[in-house]
């Protein structure tokens, strides 16, 4: 039960989803963990008046061009809301929340955005340059060592934020999208969800071809997304 006790109220808890979006999925996902968290505490040796008088804050976290207004009309009424919420704009790349202050991070299928696109791959005289793609599927294995690179390092700054920001015991939620390893299942090649990114960059080099866009314009964009692979 150490998870939920803060210097400040021992029956307020604090939630933030890095990544919200503006809805409906970020208000499932919050249901869900201050339910879970209740049936804790409900199935707890704890006095009733403890978990009776818990209150909640719900810290909604995205980019500052996020539409926050959105968000905001979305959320269920108050009748049928159990929490506080606020919103927090900015990068969960670095800190936004004072030190030891939440005690549950959720974030879902936000990881794999990327902070920016890897620079090697933009380099013409680059091993890793990316010509003819618009992502690390089904490219040489430079392009995808400076993709996972890119990914590590946004990755680390963010456990680093959030190392500061949540409580001793607390916990984090992380969903990060993934793929099967293809080297060691060629079969699984087609279910790879990035597999459309692919697709997509073959179609783009195809009308190239055919005079509607250049091929510099292609080789210039690339999709800041990692998909990580899970091997056996």
């Amino acid at each position: 039960m150490t998870m939920i006790t803060t210097s400040g109220s021992k029956n307020l808890i604090t939630i933030a989803d890095l990544g919200c979006s503006t809805g409906p999925n970020t208000f499932i996902a919050i249901h869900a963990i201050i339910e879970a968290i209740k049936n804790l505490y409900h199935t707890s040796n704890l006095p009733a008046a403890h978990y009776q008088t818990l209150e909640f804050q719900v810290f909604f976290n995205d980019q500052v061009s996020s539409d926050f207004n959105t968000l905001f009309k979305n959320l269920p009424p108050n009748p049928n809301r159990s929490y506080f919420a606020c919103g927090v704009p900015g990068s969960f790349r670095g800190r936004l929340f004072p030190k030891q202050s939440l005690h549950f991070v959720y974030s879902a299928s936000t990881l794999h955005w990327l902070s920016s696109v890897p620079k090697d791959i933009m380099d013409r005289s680059c091993s890793a340059w990316n010509k003819g793609r618009i992502h690390h599927t089904d490219a040489p294995k430079e392009v995808g060592e400076a993709y996972e690179a890119q990914f590590k390092e946004d990755l680390e700054s963010f456990l680093n934020a959030r190392a500061e920001e949540v409580v001793g015991n607390g916990l984090m939620a992380l969903q990060i999208p993934s793929a099967p390893d293809v080297a060691a299942a060629d079969d699984d090649k087609e279910i790879h969800p990035a597999r459309v990114f692919e697709l997509l960059g073959s179609s783009l080099m195809d009308m190239a071809r055919v005079g509607i866009m250049t091929e510099e314009k292609v080789d210039s964009f690339n999709l800041p997304i990692f998909t990580h692979l899970l091997t056996a």
